[in-house]
């Protein structure tokens, strides 16, 4: 018998391979987790991207320096320390990284409207509970 993880997982990857945006640019998965660490936290610098992926910080530098010349990031000094540099997503980079994470919204929406009043509540409650307690691992 399957555990609850392998069977949400299951459930999971079908969800995100049925409503996924079409991947449009060609972009690495390096990338993709780069854009997610500066989206989710809070003064994001090279140190911990390269802590992040388990990377040296040169490693880590140089994939930051091709991801500010292709737009996706932006550096900006710390107001409080001049010396630290924090990363933030430009309009382009929170762009890629919505296609290339978050389901298709005109797809989930049709499945919604499918199903009932309370089945959105419970979807939604399910969704949140697993949010908030993921956001509890890091």
């Amino acid at each position: 018998m399957k555990s609850s993880a392998k069977r949400l997982n299951e459930y999971w990857t079908d969800i995100y391979f049925h409503l996924h945006y079409p991947h449009i640019e060609k972009i690495s998965h390096q990338v993709i987790r780069i854009l997610q660490l500066v989206d989710k936290q809070e003064e994001v610098g090279v140190n911990e991207v390269a802590g992040y992926l388990q990377v040296s910080q040169n490693t880590a530098s140089e994939h930051v320096k091709r991801m500010v010349e292709k737009d996706l990031l932006s550096k900006a000094r710390y107001s409080q320390d001049e010396r630290k540099v924090l990363l933030h997503l430009t309009k382009q980079g929170k762009d890629v990284l919505h296609r290339n994470t978050s389901l298709d919204e005109e797809k989930l929406e049709q499945i919604m409207n499918q199903v009932t009043d309370k089945e959105k509540e419970v979807i939604e409650q399910a969704f949140k509970i697993l949010s908030k307690q993921a956001k509890k691992c890091l």
